[in-house]
């Protein structure tokens, strides 16, 4: 293989084992996915940015791709080569511009599922342009891709962070008990409730009031609700510009608990713009030039956005109510959390590096990112609450006395801890402040629903876990939705391996004929091998002329003979070209259909009758085939020769129509068509041993339990489930936010019988899939 021209996720009371309360599922998608749809628009008007994207092929051996792979990816998607390798066996492009990972895993399915219901996964193979098998599970595959069974050895997660706060014993001298956190809050740990602001110290420190003066023409959120330590935290960001009525609001940046973005707005100011004080927001006057969003369109997707007992979290949060213009009762400030003696605020900056280990507001980026310093500010508040203020000032005062932090001076980054082969995904989504969302039925569990930064919401059924989807998946950057089902019985498993086998080979297989008794056979031979490899090819006397039977390698050489001879004339003699008529190829021509509509297939053609010069000519030509990939050039397994065969991949399918209308004109001479069969597929089916006829024992006619299955449409029969969760996982993918790298994996199973590989399908959403982006991290 090679490449050409590749440019640059009963008891409906019972509440969850762990994890926070699950919320209740709405009807439609909840708030916050909706304001993100709403807001898609926004970005479109923005100056155009490189959208993340896959390597047209997977450089992968076999088309496999180990469970260490995967996790190497899904680290790589999160924090870019400046902290973990670039994967070896794809590229991602623009990695910076993936919005989120979402990760659906249907426990139970292996390859042989896919394949077997093919028809019924109408989704899932027309969404994904990759495909890869998979090794065969072990006793935890969600361990295994996230890289937690490597990890084991390495310690403890907060030992990564060697920037965080000094240990108790440093040699700091400072009176706890003298402290104003400690005084405030005491040395034990406090909940959200403990740590809002009252009514007294919000008008104290000049936060936006009902009823105040300077308040008449704000808008009230709708958070009236009652809040509770179980209450959902929002990290808040504005950047303000100056104009000739004061300070105006020029970007807003939302961040849920989880760590995801669910709001990033560009905001047209109302007033003349004197200052645009880019050095501080990095905004700048073409930047705003095409925005159309205003306050009043800010304010409105605030209060759709908002559950009525949100708290927001922000770094001197007074500031960015008033440039919103809005009043909300329940707010954590994180420069009054944190304050300091005689009343006095650390930065924002400061207390990222002292606190979180971590470096934000780069001085070599043009302005502060709002989303950065959203989710800094909730990050601070989360380890406010859950190590408590004694652990917080250990050393805060000491720091700042002397400039700066050891870890600092030293050169540490925010994600030293993760430049290291054998860090997990979890602590990649550490360094970076996020979460790791993991919805689940309750009956299975993983080392991964119990480990740090892995918020668990736990089901009770299938349909629980889809309903959870829908309303946390937007809230976190990094989910994993599990689904469960039964798995194949050991008599079934094999009966089913086998009969795929069967009909791959059946429907690759082609009778043709009559042919005259004198007709040259070498000739014909000849003719059929022009189409492409054959396996075997015999001659059939039982008919009153003979006919041949020729079984090919692939399923395009078959397709691509049909397609030639049925119907034309040999000798005088029209001849009828077709395959053999059995239970397994009745459906045979509207699976080559569905096989062509195959997105990894789309703008895909396969040519036969290449040879070794094939690959430099077209090199030599290459300015004839506009938007051409990727040149695929199969070699014999054993005397690994380049075969006769190729496969060629463009960006659209009506490149590729053109290209192959140029193949197979009087200049190349090559037979063609569009391609049928997925690569690993292609991959999988050569590794199997030949199936040259029926095996006696195979029987067609479905099992007892399989035919009753089929007559009652039981939901739990595997080719129902194919049907149903497949058209429901096809929904969920298309509430998500463009730019989502998307991964659909079918692990395999393992057993005392044997074992089946599994298979992954990938791709980022694009923004045809969707309205238009918005922002989504």
């Amino acid at each position: 293989m090679s490449s050409l021209m590749e440019p640059e996720k009963e008891n409906a009371e019972r509440p969850p084992r762990r994890g926070r309360k699950r919320r209740q599922a709405p009807s439609q998608l909840g708030g916050a996915a909706e304001a993100m749809r709403a807001g898609w628009e926004r970005e479109a008007r923005l100056p155009q940015v490189k959208k993340a994207r896959l390597s047209t092929i997977l450089f992968t051996e076999n088309c496999e791709v180990t469970h260490e792979q995967l996790c190497g990816l899904l680290k790589y998607a999160i924090v870019g080569e400046s902290s973990v390798p670039k994967p070896s066996w794809c590229q991602l492009f623009h990695q910076n511009n993936v919005n989120n990972v979402v990760i659906f895993v249907l426990q139970g399915m292996s390859q042989l599922h896919f394949y077997r219901f093919y028809m019924e996964f109408g989704f899932l193979r027309k969404a994904f342009r990759h495909k890869f098998r998979l090794p065969s599970p072990s006793s935890d595959f969600l361990a295994d891709i996230i890289g937690l069974r490597k990890k084991e050895t390495t310690g403890d997660l907060s030992k990564m962070s060697k920037g965080s706060l000094p240990s108790a014993s440093s040699k700091v001298s400072i009176n706890l008990q003298d402290d104003p956190i400690i005084q405030k809050y005491g040395s034990k740990k406090v909940g959200i409730t403990k740590c809002l602001l009252t009514k007294e110290e919000m008008e104290t420190f000049h936060f936006p009031l009902q009823g105040f003066p300077d308040c008449e023409n704000f808008v009230l959120t709708k958070c009236n609700g009652s809040v509770t330590d179980n209450s959902p935290l929002f990290g808040l960001d504005c950047e303000m510009c100056l104009t000739s009525k004061g300070r105006e609001l020029t970007r807003i940046a939302l961040v849920a608990e989880g760590g995801g973005c669910v709001l990033d707005e560009l905001v047209k100011p109302d007033n003349k713009v004197l200052d645009y004080l880019t050095s501080f927001s990095g905004i700048t006057k073409k930047s705003l030039e095409p925005v159309m969003t205003k306050l009043k369109d800010v304010q409105r997707k605030l209060k759709a956005l908002l559950p009525p007992n949100a708290v927001l979290v922000g770094h001197s949060l007074d500031l960015d109510l008033k440039a919103l213009k809005m009043i909300h009762p329940y707010v954590i400030d994180t420069s009054l959390l944190y304050v300091r003696e005689q009343g006095r605020r650390f930065k924002l900056k400061f207390l990222a590096k002292a606190i979180l280990g971590k470096d934000i507001q780069n001085p070599d980026r043009l302005g502060h990112d709002a989303t950065e310093d959203a989710r800094t500010a909730l990050e601070l508040a989360r380890y406010f609450l859950k190590y408590g203020p004694k652990k917080v000032k250990l050393n805060l005062e000491a720091l700042a006395r002397h400039q700066g932090l050891h870890a600092a001076d030293q050169g540490q980054s925010s994600t030293a801890g993760v430049q290291q082969h054998n860090a997990s995904v979890l602590d990649c989504l550490h360094s970076m402040g996020q979460k790791l969302l993991l919805l689940t039925r309750e009956a299975d569990t993983s080392e991964l629903s119990s480990s740090r930064n892995c918020e668990t919401v736990t089901c009770l059924s299938n349909k629980e876990v889809l309903e959870q989807a829908r309303v946390e998946v937007p809230l976190f950057p990094f989910s994993i939705v599990q689904f469960s089902f039964e798995g194949f019985s050991p008599a079934l498993t094999e009966e089913m391996n086998q009969r795929l086998r069967v009909k791959w080979t059946e429907i690759s297989t082609v009778y043709a004929g009559p042919f005259s008794k004198t007709c040259n056979l070498r000739a014909l031979k000849r003719l059929f091998k022009s189409f492409g490899p054959v396996r075997s090819f015999s001659l059939v006397l039982e008919t009153h002329q003979p006919h041949v039977c020729v079984q090919y390698e692939i399923l395009e050489a078959a397709q691509l003979a049909i397609e030639s001879l049925d119907g034309i004339l040999i000798d005088g003699i029209r001849v009828k070209a077709q395959r053999p008529v059995t239970e397994l190829t009745l459906d045979c021509d509207t699976l080559v259909n569905e096989l062509e509509q195959d997105s990894e297939n789309r703008g895909t053609i396969y040519l036969s009758g290449v040879n070794e010069t094939f690959r430099e000519r077209l090199l030599r030509q290459s300015s004839l085939f506009v938007g051409l990939e990727a040149v695929i050039l199969p070699k014999d397994f054993k005397n690994r020769k380049q075969k006769k065969y190729s496969f060629l991949k463009f960006k659209t399918f009506g490149s590729a129509q053109k290209a192959l209308s140029i193949f197979t004109g009087r200049g190349w001479k090559l037979k063609g068509r569009h391609a049928l069969t997925p690569r690993h597929l292609h991959t999988w089916l050569q590794s199997l041993p030949p199936e040259s006829r029926r095996p006696p024992e195979l029987h067609i006619v479905p099992p007892p339990f399989e035919q009753q299955a089929l007559q009652t449409l039981k939901v739990d029969h595997p080719k129902i489930a194919a049907w149903r969760w497949g058209r429901k996982i096809g929904k969920l993918y298309h509430s998500l936010c463009p730019g989502a790298l998307c991964l659909i994996l079918l692990p395999g199973t393992k057993s005392s019988h044997g074992s089946l590989p599994g298979l992954g399908l990938m791709g980022i959403k694009s923004e045809e899939e969707s309205i238009t982006p918005n922002k989504c991290v």
